[in-house]
């Protein structure tokens, strides 16, 4: 199916978003917590065999959950989507990181039924909130048994949008060079992706949403807001890595509060960045 013209997208990202949203520190909302890896696991479970990854931290056991998809060269190294599923205590996380979760959930749902030219690893990372744990495990381990990547891409805040003038703020100097509507999707990538976020940017137009594109140096070190999702320790071991962001607080006023709910999402834009994601993933 043409992700362009699948009218049942939306619904189903609410459907998704209804059962993530909701508290689910490991530690203060456990059983929260607990639910929504057990949502994780289901949803994959739909379209392959679901595997975890577990680390430990803070004396207890945590776990990422992956889906492996193939393509149609399986020569080529993997693209690896991720999303963390975690958030901060007192925050149902819609946009944080609720509609990264469910984006995930719909690509795993597009790339089961028609492949790619690439094969898709899908991961859910626990713990981005407490510093990029559980990808930073993840990215260590692949980097020690040597696996390649063809691609990372984070999904971290999806679905808020807002067209108001100087809605949009950026990191001293960037405000210059990008729009003060916060009504965009954003990629932040080395420079040497940037034929990739070119690409990426083509699915998105495609998809009818503006895409800005940020190229950063030595792993986005000169301006520390880059280096704010599960990205991170894949920049740091030397894998190709880009963030796929709404831009967090320098957009969204609910950004780690109680009012991250989804009556504050643009539901309608993150449909948009979803099947421009499946458009331009299906072309690397």
């Amino acid at each position: 199916m043409n992700p362009l013209s699948d009218t049942a997208l939306q619904p189903r990202l609410l459907a998704h978003l209804e059962r993530v949203a909701r508290d689910r520190d490991p530690f203060l909302a456990s059983a929260h917590h607990f639910f929504v890896q057990q949502y994780i696991q289901q949803e994959f479970g739909r379209w392959g065999k679901v595997t975890s990854h577990s680390f430990d931290f803070r004396g207890q056991s945590h776990t990422n959950w992956i889906l492996n998809l193939p393509g149609k060269n399986p020569r080529r190294p993997p693209l690896l989507i991720g999303a963390h599923y975690d958030s901060v205590p007192g925050s149902p996380g819609a946009d944080d990181n609720a509609t990264g979760v469910a984006v995930l959930l719909e690509l795993a749902r597009a790339f089961a039924q028609k492949p790619g030219k690439s094969p898709l690893r899908l991961v859910a990372f626990d713990l981005e909130e407490l510093g990029f744990v559980g990808s930073g495990h993840y990215a260590q381990a692949l980097h020690e048994q040597g696996e390649p990547l063809g691609l990372m891409l984070s999904l971290e805040m999806l679905g808020y949008c807002c067209h108001q003038p100087h809605s949009q703020q950026y990191p001293a100097g960037l405000d210059r060079f990008y729009p003060d509507r916060g009504s965009y999707i954003a990629q932040i990538g080395p420079w040497q992706s940037i034929p990739t976020m070119v690409r990426l940017w083509r699915g998105f137009r495609a998809a009818g949403v503006p895409s800005q594109w940020l190229p950063v140096v030595n792993q986005g070190r000169i301006v520390p807001d880059t280096r704010r999702s599960d990205h991170v320790p894949f920049w740091d071991l030397g894998y190709p890595a880009i963030l796929i962001t709404d831009t967090a607080d320098l957009r969204n006023p609910h950004y780690h509060q109680p009012t991250d709910t989804l009556k504050t999402l643009d539901l309608a834009f993150l449909t948009q960045v979803c099947q421009g994601l499946i458009y331009g993933l299906r072309r690397l």
